[in-house]
């Protein structure tokens, strides 16, 4: 970092809650924003552990972002198996 220029500092609020697991995404869009929904799914149930809403431009800056660790953690740990397709519909209905 060259002298002069300003460091940007994140914080995380103390009222956030622990992580959730996600196994499952159901992603929507307009021409605004993309809707990410995460989704912990077991046997015939499921809930949704996450919601993020983003700018599309900033959508493909974070699947940019995880192409390249995706890149990083296969040259490090090996291919990585995609997990299989469910076998039913998981979503929401309208």
């Amino acid at each position: 970092m060259n002298q002069g220029e300003n460091k940007q500092e994140i914080k995380i609020a103390d009222n956030l809650p622990g992580a959730e697991y996600a196994n499952a995404m159901q992603i929507n869009h307009n021409q605004d924003e993309f809707q990410l929904f995460f989704l912990n799914i077991a046997g015939l149930s499921g809930r949704v552990v996450g919601k993020i809403i983003t700018s599309p431009g900033h959508c493909k800056k974070m699947i940019a972002a995880l192409s390249e660790n995706l890149r990083r953690y296969e040259e490090r740990f090996g291919p990585i198996k995609q997990a299989p397709d469910a076998e039913r519909e998981i979503g929401f209905k309208g």
